[in-house]
């Protein structure tokens, strides 16, 4: 029975694109589950934390972890908190393969300094150091939960979703 992809991993890493690029070529549906999240709210991420917390966007991103996970086979691009919470990793199991795209801080800070701003979490004085705290914090957890991890430095979108499809994960 084929069952969900699921991308983990830190803001940068490339769930997103590879998401979409990956169920592109292998026929699946894909959903983002910030995008879902402000979909269902009708404002940014950013928004939501600054506005309501990051109690009130843990909680929106529990349904959206639900309703990505339930109905249709698909690829599912995370937010990089997610699975911090033990209940998304349950649910997202129960049907799905989960990815860890892993990136070094370098590489992710490289692909992080365009969109700051766009990163709540990463509104800070020195940003890179930063990106270092929660990248040791969650770590643990990525690899911990991951079915399979996929090291994404040094490779393009491209090549990270033929090193999905190349290892039959699905």
């Amino acid at each position: 029975m084929a069952k969900n992809i699921v991308l983990i991993g830190f803001m940068g890493s490339g769930k997103s694109t590879v998401g979409r690029r990956l169920a592109r070529r292998i026929g699946y549906g894909y959903v983002d589950t910030d995008q879902m999240i402000e979909a269902k709210v009708g404002k940014k991420v950013a928004e939501i934390f600054d506005g309501e917390g990051e109690a009130v966007f843990r909680a929106l991103e529990r349904q959206a972890v639900e309703k990505a996970s339930s109905g249709k086979v698909r690829v599912i691009a995370c937010g990089g908190g997610a699975v911090l919470d033990p209940e998304n990793v349950k649910m997202l199991k129960q049907n799905g393969v989960l990815i860890y795209l892993k990136a070094s801080q370098k590489s992710l800070m490289e692909r992080l300094e365009r969109g700051l701003a766009r990163r709540p979490l990463l509104r800070a004085e020195n940003a890179e150091e930063r990106v270092k705290e929660l990248l040791e914090e969650r770590v643990k957890t990525y690899e911990s939960v991951a079915d399979d991890i996929i090291d994404t430095d040094g490779l393009s979108p491209a090549r990270v979703v033929d090193e999905i499809v190349a290892r039959k994960i699905g």
